[in-house]
């Protein structure tokens, strides 16, 4: 397994525990931590000890949605690598929801637009009273 930078991977008693961990930046979204929840997710789905994937944010929120860096790369970029942006988004949210393997998000804090997303893609949303 690769290290990784973005978030936290951890299997603890059947469960793979995958922590977005950028909690200076909200968990905001950027390519480097989709690429590892690719990886970590793939990881999870191919290790016999789990039985379920946990989504979970470091800090005060879930994800707040895409990074504003991101953000404003995608006005200087292309139409094409604003597309292809978006469909890894989309190829990462599809490829949870065929998992054979069920995903959790604990959601608390904020999961806005793309974090609402992220959400949304696991098979169950477990909200503290904090989540909006």
């Amino acid at each position: 397994m690769a290290d990784f930078l973005e978030i936290l991977y951890e299997i603890k008693n059947g469960v793979a525990f995958v922590t977005l961990n950028r909690p200076d930046k909200r968990n905001a979204l950027n390519d480097q931590l989709l690429i590892e929840l690719r990886q970590a997710i793939a990881a999870a789905e191919a290790d016999e000890t789990v039985r379920v994937i946990l989504l979970r944010g470091a800090g005060k929120d879930f994800c707040a949605g895409a990074d504003l860096s991101q953000l404003e790369k995608s006005v200087q970029a292309s139409i094409l690598e604003n597309r292809e942006g978006a469909s890894q988004m989309a190829e990462l949210f599809i490829t949870m929801r065929r998992l054979k393997k069920p995903v959790l998000a604990a959601v608390h804090g904020r999961a806005l637009a793309g974090g609402a997303g992220l959400a949304s893609a696991c098979d169950m949303v477990i909200a503290s009273r904090s989540a909006q």
